[in-house]
């Protein structure tokens, strides 16, 4: 019994010791295949284009679009328009059957006709009654009754000529035509189908939906802290997700003046007018609308890693500055911060085209603050470290989504993959991985 149980010991040791060695054989492999060991640390001044805009979504729904229905009660005769149809202004959408109309207003006629007669008959036996009571060859009373008949066909003209003209109305609200050029978006009737006037307490029944597909809007949300960089008037660019590749003008035409909440993200609403919108575009299809912030043209730029922020402590001001190659070593020079977006920054005064700039502090600089820091005593203050990135008083381009509302730098890097070096953190709030 003992020698099987040092047996089972002896397995289990073997066995662990051989799976510490297949790890360790494993995390040698992985950092031998790490390509962070390739990352440059160095980079040019270059002079390239740098611009910067916020994205806000939206759809896209017509400007125009009008629930088309009819004003009197009847039945659907003739629709000669589907959805997808464009229709001009004008054109028919939709008719009533009339024929009950028609035969009301046959009836309406006729009773002119009499009603007319009865007047002319009525005129004469006034005219006729007025000639004798001068005479006083009749009583006044048969007079005033000869002058009541008169007077009664006379209100039984108007009244019938005023049926024919609401008779004729309806006849004209059996015809709807097209109020502007218009596509047909959707027709829930059917020809022979029953529907109801808009005078009804349902508000009628919806026969078809038109819209103006010539003229679209985009209804975007756009997050409180890209708000004041809106004006009226604005000229954005607009990308549609269903068409790749298409890019479009856009322009904005209202801005919200109070915030709401959608998707836990305050913001305003914005009406972005799309101009000479493509044939590709429809109603219900998501839009990007890219807002310019800022950009600068042909400038001297580096990437974000290269520029590092520090408090001078005399002046209580954040200083921008950067690490240039000077032999073999780097000297640090202190440059002015211009335009940035997520990768470049542009340096307005301080360096040269061509000039080397290093992505992480130089060996020299981290070696001094190590001895720096480990001279100090505890609970001493130490003097402030340098960050990659820009400070926060610089134009960084803020990230999106953020619930606050507030944006906040992504993490620093250049498009080379440079690393970050662990005693300084990158863009204006988000540290660096350390290496």
């Amino acid at each position: 019994m003992k020698n099987w149980i040092l047996r089972l010991l002896a397995l289990i040791v073997v066995g662990g010791l051989g799976y510490a060695g297949y790890t360790q054989y494993r995390a040698w492999q992985l950092r031998a295949k790490d390509p962070n060991n390739d990352r440059p640390t160095t980079a040019l001044v270059i002079q390239t284009n740098i611009s910067f805009s916020v994205n806000a979504a939206g759809e896209i729904s017509p400007a125009e679009q009008v629930s088309v229905r009819p004003e009197i009660n009847g039945r659907i005769e003739e629709l000669p328009v589907d959805i997808g149809d464009r229709v001009k202004k004008g054109d028919l959408l939709f008719k009533l059957d009339d024929k009950e109309l028609q035969q009301q207003k046959a009836s309406n006629l006729t009773a002119i006709e009499r009603a007319k007669l009865e007047l002319e008959k009525a005129e004469r036996d006034y005219l006729r009654a007025k000639e004798l009571l001068a005479g006083n060859l009749i009583s006044q009373e048969l007079f005033d009754n000869t002058k009541t008949t008169f007077e009664l066909a006379k209100n039984s003209l108007e009244r019938a000529q005023r049926d024919l003209a609401i008779i004729e109305e309806r006849l004209t609200k059996t015809k709807v035509v097209a109020p502007f050029d218009c596509t047909v978006l959707t027709r829930p009737i059917s020809v022979g189908q029953a529907v109801s006037g808009s005078g009804g307490f349902n508000s009628g029944t919806e026969v078809l939906t038109i819209a103006d597909l010539n003229y679209m809007i985009i209804n975007a949300h756009v997050n409180q802290a890209d708000v004041p960089r809106l004006s009226l008037n604005q000229q954005v660019k607009v990308t549609i997700e269903a068409v790749p590749g298409l890019e479009v003008t856009g322009i904005v035409e209202r801005i919200a003046p109070q915030a709401t909440i959608k998707n836990n993200i305050k913001g305003f609403a914005a009406r972005v007018r799309i101009e000479n919108p493509d044939q590709r575009i429809r109603p219900g299809m998501t839009a990007n609308v890219k807002i310019p912030v800022a950009s600068a043209e042909n400038v001297l730029a580096v990437p974000l890693a290269a520029v590092f922020t520090e408090r001078n402590p005399e002046t209580g001001v954040q200083e921008r500055y950067v690490y240039v190659q000077s032999g073999s070593g780097f000297e640090k020079r202190k440059v002015q911060v211009g335009v940035s977006d997520f990768f470049f920054a542009e340096i307005q005064d301080g360096l040269r085209p061509g000039e080397v700039v290093a992505l992480e502090l130089p060996k020299e600089e981290r070696q001094k603050q190590m001895k720096a820091l480990a001279g100090v005593r505890p609970g001493e203050s130490t003097t402030p470290q340098p960050r990659a990135g820009l400070a926060s008083g610089a134009q960084t381009p803020p990230a999106q989504g953020s619930p606050s509302g507030t944006k906040t730098s992504p993490a620093a890097g250049t498009p080379s993959g440079a690393q970050a070096s662990p005693a300084r953190q990158v863009g204006t709030g988000t540290s660096s991985g350390g290496r």
